[in-house]
């Protein structure tokens, strides 16, 4: 069972919400972030990357950036451009983006079923990013940022949160920077509260959709507090953490792209006399840029010229969730052991562009500061639940969500 809990939510006064809310802390640079905020002191960006408020010099991961991001947040409270909700409530938080709808409930969940994997997971997390949240979210003492969460669509929630929406007002609804139309709903119907309750208990799991490093921070946290506190009864709200439940057939996974420096000291003869052992290679003759139409398909930039690569048969596992997915493919057959990126988690060599930047970004990268792209087929919610059912471990970089859920809207407390 899945156990999906209200709770009274900190949240923007109405008329500020568009100030406040922000892109999530890891999609941009300090230097980017600083300049999203100017002329916008609500931005919650001042909390989830406090070193902008500091010199530009200070380590990402100074204690001084903590104590910041404590003060913004505390200030914003006192202020009262956050108000706190009279009752524990659900909400409804409904993103649009190019017409495409998205609405998930917004709730806390509990570290206890993290630790049990009844929330499965399907990437690592790094050590570094991990402690920077830990401490973020301790000195906050509260839970800043949602955990995107996905499960197998229930009609029964469906149609109670449509009857909701239906029924009443949004308390929030605005347009971001980003042209993604924000709704937020707040259910305050004790009924109707104990029925979504009862609803996701009938759910077997939870699945990590993004925010690997901020679940697995919440965790530690949450756990931090329990020996804190020598015994716990169980319903502090340390044990939970702020989270926006989805159902899988609504979400969007873009493609994950990859661009690399250098062809590791081969010529370019050399480099496709060797990808052709295991993918049949085609020149585009429009040399337009390519993005691939189905599964194992890939688009190749090089040299100012488009190319379609296809795995040939016998080069990956098809009954392996993680050895059929394309990221996988194409790091296992061609990367790896002809590009020589070895780790793609930590060799500098390779970087990654979301799908959202556009293949025109693989054509500017590798004629610049890289020598060579790869546009990817996005893999689908299916196989992120079937390797997270399987309790194995995606490639890093194998999905890119859109849009992107907005920090700040609800801040949950640790007490």
């Amino acid at each position: 069972m899945a156990i999906l809990r209200p709770f009274r939510a900190l949240r923007p006064q109405k008329e500020l919400v568009h100030k406040v809310a922000a892109l999530p802390y890891d999609v941009m640079s300090s230097e980017e972030a600083r300049k999203m905020v100017v002329g916008n002191p609500y931005s919650f960006l001042h909390v989830d990357k406090a070193e902008i408020d500091l010199d530009p010099s200070i380590d990402l991961y100074d204690k001084k950036v903590y104590e910041k991001a404590r003060d913004n947040l505390n200030k914003m409270i006192e202020d009262e451009i956050y108000l706190l909700e009279d009752s524990s409530c659900f909400y409804i938080y409904k993103l649009i983006m190019e017409g495409r709808e998205q609405t998930g409930i917004v709730g806390c969940a509990s570290i206890d079923e993290y630790l049990n994997n009844t929330i499965k997971k399907h990437e690592l997390t790094r050590e570094d990013k991990e402690q920077d949240r830990i401490n973020h979210v301790d000195y906050c003492n509260a839970n800043t940022g949602p955990i995107f969460l996905t499960y197998r669509s229930k009609k029964e929630i469906n149609n109670l949160v449509e009857d909701w929406m239906n029924s009443h007002e949004p308390v929030y609804d605005f347009t971001a920077e980003d042209e993604v139309r924000q709704m937020v709903w707040v259910i305050d119907d004790d009924n109707i509260i104990k029925q979504i309750s009862n609803f996701f208990s009938e759910i077997n799991y939870l699945y990590i959709a993004d925010g690997h490093h901020r679940t697995a921070s919440a965790v530690r946290v949450g756990l931090k507090r329990r020996k804190e506190a020598g015994s716990y009864i169980g319903d502090e709200e340390f044990n939970f953490f702020l989270a926006v439940l989805f159902p899988d057939e609504q979400l969007h996974i873009m493609e994950y792209n990859r661009v690399v420096k250098d062809l590791n000291g081969l010529s370019e003869e050399e480099y496709f006399k060797l990808i052709a052992d295991k993918f049949i290679v085609e020149k585009l003759e429009e040399n337009k840029p390519y993005k691939p139409k189905v599964k194992h398909e890939f688009g190749m930039y090089i040299n100012k010229s488009w190319y379609r690569l296809t795995a040939k048969a016998g080069s990956f596992n098809e009954e392996d969730p993680v050895e059929r997915l394309d990221v996988s493919i194409l790091q296992n057959n061609l990367l790896g052991p002809i590009l020589g990126i070895k780790d793609p988690r930590t060799d500098n060599r390779i970087d990654f562009i979301g799908g959202i930047r556009g293949l025109k970004e693989l054509e500017r990268r590798a004629d610049s500061d890289m020598k060579i792209a790869f546009s990817m087929y996005p893999t689908s919610i299916e196989d992120l639940m079937d390797i997270a059912d399987a309790d194995k471990i995606m490639p890093p970089k194998s999905t890119w969500f859109e849009p992107k859920l907005r920090s700040g809207i609800f801040i949950h407390s640790l007490e």
